[in-house]
């Protein structure tokens, strides 16, 4: 990886450091209940289990799930052969590189803008390929086609990200319909908003870190899109901000868990019931670590803003005003390769004042 630039160097050194808690952390939920829950049950027998991811929700924004369903060899495949490509020569990673034109693929953050993060990573669409606007302008209606790249190299690569692709796309519908349930809504209610998903899943690499004081493996930042569903090795590192009173509080690898969090489309939707939460990666000295996120995000043509049916039941206004998935997607995106001449855009800018 790069060196650390000097103005990260001076800035961190200088701000204050918040105190990280040795806690147990978020919460863990079992989902075994949903193993002998059939389609056309009635919901009423998951009201415990919709309860604890409804508190978790609102109270941390993170949790945990074990008994989730997900083949454990799926993710086995996925995590060795992830392994085997970021061993590779930074030559042969580079043949699969992401640009402006295509933002899958490789990079690593040696050569990106943001020398901040500590890490290498492989983008892959869940749908390839995925269609999303060319352009974040509000009048250009062009669209453009995502197509995952795949190296020739390691063909191993396409076919265990693809199976776990699948199998991780099944357990998110399942958290977010007892998100949905969890708020009072049918349990299929959001699910109609993802028919052409722009998921998309990262293979991350974090090798070790000789200054771990001057670089995150990744900033502190929330998530933009609806759900993110994340496996992580026994290393360690990720840190959530707790809500109760701003401690970053470490989050406790699980062996076979998967780590969930509200991203911030869910907390517009929700109209604020629900709200995203900050979270971070901190590098470790003398060990790499892996880690797989995927991104479960809605269409790009889908129009985000408060539900109708969540405002009228508790007679509230809306915080936000509607905005286009695809649009701020491509923004994002953009800012990755860019420096633009306004901020990042953040679901803050489409707030209503109050």
């Amino acid at each position: 990886m790069g060196e650390v630039d000097a103005a990260f160097i001076q800035d961190i050194e200088h701000r204050p450091q918040l105190l990280v808690v040795e806690a147990e952390g978020i919460p863990v939920i079992d989902l075994s209940v949903l193993n002998s829950f059939q389609e056309g049950d009635d919901p009423r027998g998951l009201a415990g289990l919709v309860a604890e991811i409804g508190g978790a929700c609102k109270d941390w924004g993170f949790f945990q799930v074990i008994n989730h369903g997900v083949p454990s060899d799926l993710r086995l495949q996925v995590e060795t052969v992830s392994k085997r490509f970021f061993a590779l020569s930074l030559d042969e990673k580079r043949r699969v590189r992401r640009d402006e034109a295509n933002s899958l693929g490789y990079y690593d953050t040696e050569h990106t803008k943001n020398v901040r993060d500590w890490k290498e990573v492989f983008d892959f669409m869940l749908e390839d390929p995925a269609v999303i606007p060319a352009s974040h302008e509000p009048d250009d209606n062009r669209l453009n086609q995502l197509r995952n790249q795949w190296p020739e190299y390691l063909p191993q690569l396409r076919g265990a990200c693809e199976g776990y692709g699948r199998g991780i796309e099944k357990l998110a519908f399942k958290l977010l319909e007892l998100i949905s349930l969890s708020l009072g809504l049918p349990a299929k209610r959001l699910n109609g908003f993802f028919k052409d998903q722009t998921s998309f899943i990262r293979l991350n690499h974090y090798p070790p870190c000789p200054s771990p004081h001057l670089a995150l493996g990744v900033g502190r930042h929330k998530d933009s899109g609806a759900l993110t569903v994340l496996a992580q090795d026994d290393v360690g590192g990720l840190e959530v901000k707790r809500k109760a009173d701003g401690q970053w509080v470490r989050v406790k690898p699980i062996p076979d868990s998967y780590i969930i969090n509200v991203g911030d489309i869910i907390q517009v939707w929700s109209n604020e019931l629900y709200e995203s939460a900050e979270h971070r990666v901190r590098v470790n000295t003398e060990r790499e670590r892996f880690s797989i996120p995927f991104f479960f995000n809605p269409s790009h043509y889908v129009m985000v803003k408060p539900l109708e049916e969540l405002l009228n039941e508790k007679n509230q206004l809306p915080k936000y005003n509607e905005y286009n998935w695809g649009k701020f997607f491509a923004k994002r995106k953009l800012s990755d390769f860019k420096k633009l001449a306004v901020e990042n855009i953040q679901i803050y800018h489409f707030k209503k004042s109050d």
